[in-house]
């Protein structure tokens, strides 16, 4: 019912984040939500090197349902049907990889996820669209 106020960095990173999601493309949103699966993936590795196991379940929890609910159910079948499956297994082994790692307070399966959502975030930026030039904006 009650939650404690946040800290001035977090207001900060909620806003930006807000701000963020409200100007970006589909594209753009699939990039925030490697991001931030990214980023809770390497608070997660660094808690379990801290002992700090509620940040750890927390992290972890965040990945996965970045991963389960943002990433994977973004899936979309307008091209090769086989690349919509692969997707999806790889994410569903992710989220198998982040309960492992929650589970034995293991940094291994973290690495692993953070090494394949930094592959795909960098091949999901390479496919970025390329923004149109509008020819009456070129001067001569």
């Amino acid at each position: 019912m009650f939650t404690a106020p946040l800290q001035p960095i977090e207001q900060y990173r909620q806003v930006n984040t807000v701000t963020a999601v409200s100007q970006a493309d589909p594209h753009q949103l699939v990039m925030l939500l490697f991001d931030g699966a990214m980023a809770a993936v390497l608070q997660a590795r660094h808690a379990i090197a801290t002992g700090d196991k509620a940040v750890k379940h927390a992290t972890i929890s965040k990945a996965m349902r970045i991963i389960d609910e943002g990433l994977k159910a973004s899936l979309e079948s307008h091209g090769d049907p086989q690349l919509g499956d692969n997707l999806r297994a790889l994410y569903e082994h992710m989220v198998s990889r982040l309960f492992i790692a929650n589970l034995h307070d293991s940094e291994v399966p973290l690495e692993e996820v953070a090494r394949l959502l930094g592959e795909l975030r960098s091949a999901w930026a390479d496919i970025a669209p390329r923004p149109v030039v509008n020819r009456t904006d070129l001067q001569a």
